[in-house]
């Protein structure tokens, strides 16, 4: 299974971000040919009431690298790309890796 991890920083408008997220990316991103699972998280503060580092993390497993590359190269991969720049100004770190379940 192949991981992309999507790590969003803190928007200067949250409600604006979550509303443009669950209600137009989101549904982008789920159109993506061979998706197999998408995870969002919001994290919450710490034990000490710290803010976490990212706003949203959200991951999606695909069966290898090439089925990323298809999803990424589609049309539907290619505009949940473009969309991001309507919301995401506060940036986001993308990372893949090879996902392992443990428990």
């Amino acid at each position: 299974m192949l991981q992309l991890t999507v790590l969003y920083n803190h928007p200067e408008d949250q409600g604006a971000f979550d509303r443009h997220y669950d209600d137009v990316h989101a549904p982008l991103a789920m159109k993506m040919p061979g998706l197999r699972r998408f995870t969002v998280t919001r994290p919450g503060p710490d034990a000490y009431g710290n803010a976490p580092a990212y706003y949203l993390i959200a991951v999606l497993e695909f069966d290898d690298e090439v089925a990323l590359g298809n999803a990424m190269g589609s049309p539907e991969g290619q505009a949940a790309v473009a969309d991001m720049a309507n919301f995401a100004g506060a940036g986001a770190t993308t990372l893949a890796g090879k996902g392992q379940t443990l428990v």
